[in-house]
C-alpha cells in the first residue's frame, strides 16, 4: 500500500494561472486543478515563480486553500532574468534541486510540465531523466467540455531511460562532474586510469548488478567503492547505508552471524538477534573488501542472496530478504583461486559481470603528482596550515617518487604517510630539501625488505637480471661494463611493468618532458633493438 505523501513541482503559468476576478473560477487554471480532483490528494506544492510574479503567486496559493486546505504550498522565488534562456532557466534548476532535501522514502515528486515556458517545461523533463529530480512527469489538460469547476485531466509520464538515449549527450558535464567526483578532484594523468573511471562512472549509476574491483593494497578499492556509494545517492539511486567489510577479519563460526545474522538462542552466547550486516546494507552498497577470504560455508550462503536477494540467518528457519548491491575487494587473482578450489566458480562468475583492476601507484607514476598537491590540500583543511614544497624540494621528491627506486609498497596510504610526515614537520609551511632528503631516507629503510636497490640494474620488487638469458654469448661478451649495467636496469624497468609504454615513460621520466613529440615506446622499441631484443622477450608480455 502507497504511504508515501505526494508533492508536485511546478512552475507558476503567468497567464494560465492568472485572473484576478470571481470569473477566475469559470477558467481552467492548471495549477489549481492540481488540488481539485476528488481522487488525488496534494499534500505539498512547490510553486516556483519568478519574483516579479509574488503577488500572483500569492492569490494562486489562497485559492489553493479554499479548495484544498490539506495542501501545503510553498512559494519558490527564482532569479532568472530571461525564462526562455535554456542555460541560466536549467542552472538555476538544477542548483535548486541539488539543494533540495528530497526523500523518496517518505515521498513521491511529479514534476508539473504543463505551465511555465517551453524552455522551463525542457528543464524539468531533463532534471526528471537525469534523476537529479527523483520523479515522473504530470502533464495536466482541460475538460474536454468546459465546466464550472472542471478539474480537467492527468496523466503521470515516468520515463523509461532506455527510450533516450540521444538525450545522453546533454549530460556530459554531469558525467565529467561525475568522473572528477570519482576521483575526488584529482586531475589524474594516467591514460588507462582515466579511461577506467570513465567506465566506472557509467556502469555505477546504470547498474545495480556487482562490481569486482581489483588490485594489490592500498591502490583505492575502499575509497572508490565509498565514491561510488555517493555518487549514487546524489542521484537518489540508493536509500540505504554503505556498510563495509573486511573479509580476513570474519574468521570461524562468527562469520556467517556477522554477514547473515542469527536468531535468539542459535548457538552459545546468542543471547540477541542480530540483523545482519546484508541487511544493515538493504537498499545500500555492501563492499565486501578481500572476499577471498571467505571461507567456503559462507560463499555458498553468498551466492544465493547476490542472486535471490534472500538468504536464512543462523540457526533460522525462514528467509529474510535484503536488497543490496555488492561491491567486492580483493588483492588476490580469484581466477587461480577458482582453479586451486578455494573459491567457488558460479561465486566468481556472479561477481565478476563488472570486474575492474585498480593498478598501483607504480604502474601510473605521472599521477604522484597530482595526488601530492590533493594530500597537501586535504592537510590544510584539516590543519588550518597551508603547507607547500619550494622549488628544489618539490623536483627532488618528485624524482624519487617517479623513480624505479620508489617501491610504494603500501601504494596510497605510504604516499599518505609520506606526506603526512612532511608537512607535520614543515616549518612555517615551507618544505626544504633537508626534509625531503630525511623523508626519501625513510621511505628506503620502510621498503628495503621489498627488495631495496642494492646496484644499478637492481629494480625493487624484482629479481636480479641476468643477461645471459636474454643475449648470446658472443653478444654479452661484446659489452663493456657500462652498457651492461645499464641494460640491466632497462630490462629490470620493464619487467616491473605492464606496458612498453608504462616501461618507456617510467625510463624516460624526465626527457619525455622536453620534447614536443612523445613517443616513450618507440624509444624504448629502438634501445632494446640495438640488441637484437624486443618486449616479448625481456618482459615475458605482449604489447
Amino acid at each position: 500500500m502507497e504511504h508515501r505523501q505526494t508533492v508536485v513541482i511546478g512552475f507558476l503559468g503567468t497567464q494560465l494561472d492568472g485572473g484576478q476576478g470571481a470569473g477566475r473560477w469559470e477558467r481552467w487554471r492548471p495549477t489549481v486543478s492540481l488540488v481539485q480532483h476528488e481522487e488525488l490528494v496534494v499534500n505539498r506544492l512547490e510553486l516556483l515563480h519568478a519574483r516579479q510574479h509574488l503577488r500572483l503567486a500569492e492569490l494562486v496559493k489562497a485559492d489553493i486553500a479554499a479548495v484544498s486546505p490539506e495542501t501545503t504550498v510553498r512559494l519558490v522565488p527564482l532569479d532568472i532574468r530571461d525564462p526562455w534562456d535554456f542555460g541560466e532557466v536549467y542552472g538555476t534548476l538544477y542548483d535548486w534541486t541539488r539543494d533540495y532535501p528530497f526523500d523518496p522514502e517518505r515521498e513521491r515528486y511529479w514534476a508539473h510540465i504543463t505551465t511555465g515556458t517551453h524552455v522551463a517545461q525542457i528543464c524539468l523533463f531533463l532534471l526528471v531523466e537525469a534523476r537529479f529530480l527523483p520523479g515522473v512527469l504530470l502533464q495536466t489538460a482541460p475538460p474536454k467540455r468546459q465546466r464550472h469547476g472542471a478539474p480537467g485531466d492527468y496523466t503521470l509520464i515516468d520515463l523509461d531511460l532506455s527510450r533516450y538515449d540521444v538525450l545522453a549527450q546533454r549530460f556530459s558535464q554531469a558525467q565529467d562532474d561525475a568522473v572528477r567526483f570519482l576521483k575526488s578532484g584529482i586531475a589524474t594523468r594516467n591514460t588507462r586510469f582515466n579511461a577506467l573511471i570513465d567506465e566506472i562512472e557509467r556502469v555505477a549509476v546504470r547498474s545495480k548488478a556487482p562490481i569486482l574491483l581489483t588490485g594489490p593494497t592500498g591502490a583505492g578499492k575502499s575509497h572508490l567503492a565509498r565514491r561510488m556509494y555517493a555518487l549514487k545517492q546524489s542521484r537518489h539511486q540508493v536509500s540505504g547505508a554503505f556498510v563495509e567489510v573486511n573479509c580476513a577479519t570474519l574468521q570461524g563460526d562468527g562469520a556467517a552471524s556477522a554477514l547473515f545474522g542469527h536468531q535468539r538462542g542459535a548457538f552459545t552466547g546468542a543471547a540477541t538477534a542480530r540483523a545482519g550486516l546484508l541487511r544493515t546494507a538493504h537498499e545500500g552498497v555492501l563492499f565486501l573488501d578481500e572476499i577471498g577470504e571467505l571461507g567456503a560455508d559462507e560463499q555458498a550462503m553468498l551466492l544465493k542472496a547476490v542472486e535471490e536477494k534472500r538468504f536464512y540467518p543462523v540457526g533460522a528457519d525462514r528467509e529474510v530478504g535484503s536488497d543490496f548491491q555488492l561491491i567486492a575487494g580483493t588483492h588476490r587473482d580469484l581466477r587461480a583461486d577458482v582453479v586451486a578450489g578455494r573459491f567457488r566458480e558460479d561465486l566468481f562468475a556472479r561477481i565478476n559481470l563488472w570486474s575492474y583492476h585498480l593498478p598501483g601507484l607504480t604502474e601510473r607514476p605521472e599521477d604522484i603528482e597530482p595526488n601530492v598537491d590533493h594530500l597537501l590540500q586535504l592537510n590544510t583543511g584539516e590543519t588550518g596550515q597551508v603547507v607547500r614544497f619550494n622549488v628544489e624540494a618539490r623536483a627532488r621528491y618528485l624524482q624519487f617518487a617517479q623513480s624505479p627506486e620508489a617501491v610504494w609498497s603500501g601504494n596510497f596510504r605510504d604516499l599518505s604517510g609520506s606526506i603526512t610526515r612532511l608537512a607535520t614537520l614543515a616549518d612555517g609551511g615551507r618544505i626544504g630539501t633537508a626534509l625531503v632528503d630525511a623523508e626519501i631516507g625513510r621511505l628506503r629503510w620502510l621498503w628495503a625488505h621489498h627488495g631495496g636497490v642494492g646496484r644499478v640494474g637492481a629494480v625493487p620488487g624484482v629479481s636480479p637480471v641476468d643477461l645471459a638469458e636474454c643475449l648470446d654469448a658472443a653478444t654479452l661478451a661484446g659489452l663493456d661494463l657500462f652498457e651492461r649495467l645499464q641494460l640491466e636496469a632497462v630490462i629490470a624497468v620493464c619487467r616491473k611493468s605492464r606496458t612498453l609504454s608504462d616501461a618507456g615513460r617510467a625510463l624516460f621520466d624526465v626527457s619525455r618532458t622536453q620534447r614536443s613529440v612523445v613517443n616513450d615506446a618507440d624509444r624504448l622499441r629502438k634501445y632494446l633493438g640495438r640488441y637484437g631484443l624486443d618486449w616479448a622477450r625481456v618482459s615475458g608480455r605482449r604489447e
